[in-house]
């Protein structure tokens, strides 16, 4: 989204090019791409799904439902016609493939992806290939192994869902804007005009996330790009809200199943 406009999680700076085709030459179309800090995408939807793949930084992914990040290892699937705008906070190098629309097993939602090293280096390779590749030889047959390894693909629990009730939204909005505010829910009903039951109530029939789940993922979702940048542990975690970097630590492996130190290692 453009810088004067609220985005989910960061406020992107500049502006990326989206190709402007009719229809794909060959099943999957590669797209790599150099990102500096902070380039963004106008929200745009187009006739086919699109795999969102850093193989350094983070991208984030936006649509009408919620933000989904990927760090490394990871990347977003965002299925055909889908309405979505894509931004990284630092700089990233980013690896694209636009796929034909009714690909058998793929997701029918926008979800981050896990990235196994066997798919990683599939997608660098069909990275490489050229656009018009042959369909019927050696290139086309690795175009289909990929495929078949990303219907494979695992999803990660690295999106952030919204709600659609405009006085949760605000809420959200809120804690997007300041992640370390200490409010209770008591009072962030009252802010909001719900009592406390019926904002937990409503939060989490809509997200499927209680509002305390859901602050502890933005945080940490947050936290995502500084640590990418290399920031220290120490400033991210007082950066979040949390108490000591242990703390952060403990949270952040038990959402995410790894330590930070574990994620952004060099694959």
């Amino acid at each position: 989204m453009p810088p004067n406009r609220q985005t989910a999680l960061r406020r992107p700076q500049a502006e990326r090019r989206i190709p402007r085709l009719a229809a794909l030459p060959r099943p999957v179309l590669a797209r790599v791409e150099a990102l500096a800090p902070g380039a963004w995408s106008a929200p745009h939807s187009h006739p086919w799904g699109q795999l969102s793949y850093a193989i350094e930084g983070v991208l984030q992914v936006e649509t009408a439902d919620g933000c989904f990040l990927a760090p490394p290892e990871r990347a977003v699937w965002v299925p055909a016609a889908l309405a979505h705008s894509i931004h990284n906070i630092g700089p990233a190098q980013m690896r694209s493939l636009y796929v034909q629309a009714g690909t058998p097993g793929l997701p029918a939602q926008c979800q981050v992806l896990e990235i196994p090293p066997l798919l990683r280096e599939l997608v660098l390779a069909v990275c490489a290939l050229p656009e018009h590749y042959d369909e019927a030889g050696p290139e086309g047959r690795l175009v289909a192994v990929t495929l078949d390894q990303l219907a494979q693909a695992r999803p990660a629990a690295l999106d952030l869902p919204l709600p659609t009730d405009a006085r949760l939204r605000r809420l959200c909005s809120a804690l997007q804007a300041d992640p370390a505010n200490t409010r209770t829910w008591a009072q962030w009903g009252e802010a909001v005009g719900l009592s406390e039951r019926s904002l937990v109530r409503l939060f989490q029939a809509q997200t499927g996330l209680t509002p305390g789940a859901w602050r502890r993922r933005l945080r940490l979702l947050l936290a995502l790009g500084p640590l990418a940048a290399g920031t220290k542990v120490a400033a991210v975690a007082a950066e979040c809200g949390y108490a000591s970097p242990s703390a952060f630590i403990t949270a952040f492996s038990a959402e995410f199943g790894l330590t930070p130190t574990q994620m952004f290692a060099a694959p």
